[in-house]
């Protein structure tokens, strides 16, 4: 039994660094996970122009899941097309058919 309590002793400087560096990995993880919502939030603005709260899609996934925040995404974006009105699709002329052998059009 004293074997294997001394495997988990720091005796020294050098025996701490291992312990201090997954400390700091562990540390660096549980942060990561905390910002996935914010980083969310950042990328949903810059594509989309639509603010969203990082508390918002927290409470969206836990009630629903990633379905859940894929469908308030969706609702999201509907919403904003609705306030910019319908789109207008101009008329294009109809396409002429390129021969087989023309290369000219490329």
């Amino acid at each position: 039994m004293s074997t294997l309590t001394s495997l988990f002793r720091i005796q020294s400087l050098a025996g701490a660094l291992p312990l201090g560096f997954a400390l700091l990995l562990f540390v660096i993880l549980v942060v990561s996970f905390r910002s996935r919502a914010v980083v969310f939030c950042q990328y949903l603005e810059a594509m989309t122009g639509i603010r969203l709260r990082p508390g918002d899609v927290r409470r969206v996934f836990k009630q629903g899941g990633k379905n859940g925040v894929r469908s308030y995404f969706l609702d999201l974006i509907i919403r904003e097309d609705l306030k910019q009105g319908p789109l207008e699709i101009p008329h294009a002329e109809p396409s002429q058919p390129v021969a087989a052998g023309d290369t000219s059009r490329r």
